[in-house]
């Protein structure tokens, strides 16, 4: 009876004995494993600055990265009758002076309010231009069409009360006081109700002027919302 109580004892502690021993190298395995799958300092930094140079980059010479439904815009009107405005749109430089497409008077591109795509862009003549066929060319614009103006050389002589008022409706609210050779650049959307945040002047006053005759030239840039919103 002692020696069967002594045998089981011995049983007993054998079982606990290899149950350390498996339990011991089970934790080794898992801490072996946990090292080997964790980043080390190196390649936390390599997968920080993989993430970094695969992030959208600053577009238009904007200085931060569009939301979603946002596109980069940067427009400058003319420099006097010298220097050719740009327009930049999405990244893309549409019109400029280095492009050589751009022309005295008002420099416009019409894009597709919904895509961005852009349907057309040209120069309409505000010195030596038809008034009716520019009026025609500002009527047509479709109702939601994302507009991008800017100024070259002077733009108020061909400039209409009428064609004014097209202008309001699409979100400018300084159009109405555009005179001789001011500078002005515009983003806007056609029907629209509300007021555009992407639109500047620089008045032709001799006191400010910066070229002989000529105010200073202006420029807007930044996110332009590719769906209508509210202010």
């Amino acid at each position: 009876m002692r020696y069967q109580a002594t045998l089981y004892l011995a049983v007993v502690i054998a079982v606990l004995l290899m149950t350390w021993i498996v339990a011991m190298n089970l934790f080794d395995v898992q801490q072996k494993t946990s090292n080997v799958l964790a980043f080390s300092g190196i390649d936390k930094i390599k997968l920080g600055f993989q993430n970094a140079i695969n992030q959208d980059e600053p577009q238009c010479s904007i200085s931060t990265v569009c939301p979603p439904n946002h596109s980069s815009i940067q427009l400058r009107s003319g420099a006097a009758n010298i220097i050719g405005p740009k327009i930049c749109f999405d990244g893309k430089t549409i019109m400029s002076h280095v492009m050589n497409n751009v022309g005295r008077g008002l420099n416009i591109v019409v894009l597709n309010g919904e895509t961005g795509a852009v349907e057309k862009f040209g120069y309409l003549n505000m010195r030596g231009g038809n008034a009716n066929e520019i009026l025609a060319y500002l009527k047509e614009i479709k109702t939601g069409s994302i507009v991008l103006v800017a100024s070259y050389d002077d733009v108020a002589e061909k400039l209409t009360d009428e064609m004014r008022e097209i202008f309001v409706e699409m979100g400018s609210s300084l159009i109405t006081s555009v005179r001789t050779r001011d500078s002005w650049v515009f983003a806007g959307r056609a029907g629209t109700e509300h007021k555009s945040l992407f639109e500047k002047q620089a008045v032709n006053d001799a006191k400010t002027n910066v070229y002989e005759g000529w105010p200073d030239m202006v420029e807007v840039s930044g996110c332009f919302p590719r769906t209508d919103v509210e202010d």
